[in-house]
This record gives structure tokens, sequence and C-alpha cells, in this order.
């Protein structure tokens, strides 16, 4: 082969490298370039650093509430008002009281508790799952029947009238169920009303449901979450030797990470401002300490 023709595709072989090579430098440039561009974004813009006010405990700003079911008016009331004037926000688990503690045990999660009765906080007190607590306000059981009282309820020896349809709180799921329970037997005729018992309710606010709609002749309800029922509603009073009044507590959970804002909620519901709004809900409060 003539020597022109050898060292012209040499020559050419040649410029493919340069231009690949060169292809090689570019890419190489623009990934470094790109690289130090990332690095000077994160250097220039950092960030931002959270504010917290002089009179709010360091830490997250929100609470998990595990709450009974009876005390949701005035506990949502107590979350806005809570939130607005210290920019803490509460989430809420509305549920039956045994309920709540059963899901606590399980999860170890959450900042506070809050039952229907005291049973329950001591419980989880000898679960190691409560430190520090105050008392609220009172859960006062009555006998709650539709408005016209159609079956003529007027006492509990009523309430074990054949044909009486009862529908009564679960005695494992919520306080109000459990209190009935002992109420009935403590009057000796939980037998021969549970035998008109048609169902049992998870929690207080469907015995409430349940009543309005007159699905039941008669339950045992707290008082307090009857009010705003009276045109559904009527209420047979239990004279006070024949029932189990008891007290609402709130106590702070051991394994809470936020300490701090849940000892401040916990305080904030016992305080008198806390008590007012369980009073405009219905409820009697539990005296203040002197």
């Amino acid at each position: 082969m003539p020597n022109g023709i050898s060292l012209h595709i040499g020559d050419e072989n040649k410029m493919e490298r340069k231009k690949f090579l060169g292809i090689i430098a570019i890419v190489a440039i623009i990934t470094v370039v790109m690289f130090a561009g990332c690095i000077n974004e994160d250097v220039q813009t950092p960030a931002p650093t959270a504010t917290v006010s002089p009179t709010t405990p360091t830490g997250t700003s929100s609470l998990m509430v595990y709450s009974g079911a009876g005390m949701r008016k005035p506990m949502d009331e107590i979350g806005s008002v809570f939130e607005q004037k210290y920019g803490i926000s509460v989430n809420y688990n509305y549920a039956g009281s045994n309920t709540l503690l059963s899901q606590i045990e399980l999860t170890q999660e959450g900042d506070v508790y809050m039952p229907g009765a005291t049973m329950y906080i001591e419980t989880a007190k000898e679960k190691g799952f409560v430190d520090y607590e105050q008392n609220v306000a009172y859960h006062i059981p009555v006998i709650a029947v539709p408005e016209g009282n159609p079956a003529n309820i007027t006492c509990f020896d009523d309430l074990t009238k054949p044909g009486v349809k009862i529908v009564l709180g679960d005695p494992k799921a919520a306080a109000c169920g459990k209190i009935a329970k002992k109420i009935l037997e403590k009057n000796g005729i939980f037998d021969a009303v549970d035998a008109n018992v048609i169902a049992h309710a998870a929690t207080v606010n469907e015995l409430v449901v349940y009543t309005c709609m007159g699905t039941t002749d008669a339950s045992i309800i707290w008082q307090a979450s009857l009010i705003g029922t009276e045109k559904e509603t009527d209420i047979i009073e239990i004279p006070k030797e024949q029932n189990l009044i008891k007290v609402i507590p709130i106590g702070m959970l051991t394994f809470s990470e936020n300490k701090d804002y849940a000892k401040q909620f916990v305080d904030f519901v016992a305080s008198a401002e806390g008590k007012a709004i369980f009073e405009k809900h219905g409820f009697t409060t539990y005296p203040n300490e002197k």
C-alpha cells in the first residue's frame, strides 16, 4: 500500500482519538462544575433554625393524648385553647378507657392518658406507665331513657321487668360499662338486668346514640355525656346510696418523649381554666387543692 494512504489513515485515527479525549474532558469539566455547585448550594443555604417561645419547654411541638370518649367535648376545646396559648398541638385518641390502656401497653408510645375513672390510672401506675397525675372532674352515672320514657322507667327495679330493652357499656372496654356492672352488682340486680341487655357498646358516646335513636329503653350513662341531648333523652337520677360516682384523672406517661410538654398539658387540664371548660360541658369538677 502506498505510504501516503498509510499516513492519511494514521492521521484520521489520531484525530478521532483527540475528539474522543476532548469529549471526555468536557464531560469531566461539566461534572466537576455541577458537583461544586451542589457543594456551594449546601454551604450557602443552611438549615432553618427552629425558634421556641421562652415560656414553652424545648422539644417537639405536638402531644399524643389517650382520652376516654366521654370527655371528648371538653378535651377538644382544651386542645384548641392549649395550642393557641402555648403553640403546642394536641392529637387525641378517643376510645373506651380500658381499650386505651391496652393500646398504651402494646405500643408504649404517647404522652398523656386520661381515663374515665381512677381505677384505670391506678392500673397504669402499677404497670409503670404513669408517674405524674392530677384529678380533674367527676363522672356521675345516671339512667338515660329516650325522650318521653316509652318504657316508663323510674328506678333500677324497672330495668328488670320482662321485655325491657337495655344497652350497656362493654365492661371490658369502657369505664361506663365497668361502673354500670358494679352498680348493678351493688344493688343485687345484675343478673336480672343482664337478661334484658340486647347489646354492649364500646364507648359512652355509642350509648348516647342508642338512647337518642330509641334503640334501647334505658341505659346507664355518664350524666355529662347527655348534655345537648335534652330533646332526645330523659334522665333518671340514681340515689347516692345506690350510685358509684367516679373521679376523672389525667396522667403523664413515663415513656413520653416530650415530658415537659406532657406535664404542662396535665397541669393545664387540671387548672382553673381547664376545669372551667369541663364545667361548661356539664361536668362537676374536682375541687382545687388549697
